[in-house]
């Protein structure tokens, strides 16, 4: 019996036109660009200012894109899962929005919270569901306007984030192409070092929430760091010997864009020289769940079918992990 993989057959993207630049930043906290740039690699971010425009925007975009290149409706995607930590509202999900947006009347849908894994999570959950014969189309977005829970006067955490949405869409395929393998993995102990405290059921929306500034993005920069090196680093590297892969075996690594530094940590983990990375960390910043697939996006005309393709993200939980994907067509869509 021919083994059913979960296939990437298109992918789409969205960016806000509006640019936050470093010199941008010099002018709201005590930064520079030099600093910024050679801590991060970051040098302008894309920020959605539309105040009317949320996330199911970006990714109701993305999607769209992706049934514009593949030549299908709506009508026939079966499920919609979005990756996000900054959904419009608690409930209803994103994803019902996006697939009411996208005329997606057959499908159900739900988001996945799981920080910059997020979108990584959210493709290894949507392959099961096409390997198990159970769909025949799943578009999976990762999308979030960190812009909405970024403080603009912490200078830590402000000069990181952008926002932006990305997706792709899973069919199945026989051929041998597609997800091929996955690793993920969760460490609860230490949330506390990348969270945000406020609007939950443990700390509803108060005067007192919003004083103390739990309504935005905190994080621990040094044990965030220490974890994220070692924890993209480490399973990119399980990965490959799990499926007897070497560098010269990897067409490009598909890193979350958090920082040049841990990223340069996992491909040197790895064996693979850095022009078999693929990064946009200094044109958009952290997108959070959407770095990978907006990466996906740039890089899809230099793709050809068979490339080997590890894709690894470290976040927010902690969560990280690596799915190794076999490239299902050349260029741009199939």
């Amino acid at each position: 019996m021919e083994q059913v993989r979960a296939a990437i057959t298109t992918v789409g993207h969205f960016l806000p036109e509006d640019r936050l630049t470093n010199a941008d930043l010099e002018t709201l906290v005590d930064t520079s660009d030099e600093w910024i740039r050679t801590r991060t690699g970051i040098r302008e971010r894309r920020i959605l200012k539309d105040p009317a425009k949320a996330t199911s925007y970006m990714a109701t975009k993305a999607a769209e894109e992706v049934l514009r290149k593949r030549g299908i409706s709506g009508e026939e995607i079966d499920l919609v899962i979005v990756a996000t930590v900054t959904p419009d509202m608690f409930f209803p999900a994103t994803a019902c929005i996006v697939a009411a947006n996208i005329g997606a009347v057959n499908a159900w849908g739900y988001d996945l919270s799981a920080a910059c894994s997020g979108f990584l999570f959210a493709l290894s959950t949507g392959a099961r569901f096409i390997e198990s014969g159970k769909h025949k189309k799943v578009l999976v977005i990762g999308a979030d306007k960190m812009s909405s829970i970024v403080d603009y006067t912490d200078r830590t955490t402000c000069i990181l984030f952008g926002d932006g949405a990305g997706a792709v869409l899973l069919e199945a395929d026989s051929d041998g192409y597609g997800v091929i393998d996955s690793i993920e993995r969760t460490d609860g102990s230490q949330w506390a070092a990348l969270c945000m405290l406020g609007g939950g059921s443990l700390n509803p929306s108060s005067a007192l929430t919003i004083e103390k500034k739990w309504h935005f993005l905190h994080q621990e920069g040094p044990p965030v760091f220490k974890a994220a090196v070692k924890g993209m680093a480490d399973v990119a590297a399980e990965i490959m010997e799990k499926n007897n892969l070497t560098g010269d075996d990897i067409r490009y690594l598909v890193p979350h864009q958090a920082n040049l530094r841990i990223i340069d940590a996992t491909a040197r983990r790895m064996g693979v020289t850095m022009d078999k990375v693929m990064l946009n960390i200094e044109r958009y910043g952290n997108t959070t769940a959407a770095t990978i697939p907006l990466c996906l996006a740039d890089w899809e005309k230099d793709l050809n079918k068979g490339d080997n393709l590890v894709l690894a993200a470290f976040g927010g939980g902690f969560t990280w992990g690596a799915i190794y994907v076999k490239w299902a067509y050349d260029g741009e869509g199939v």
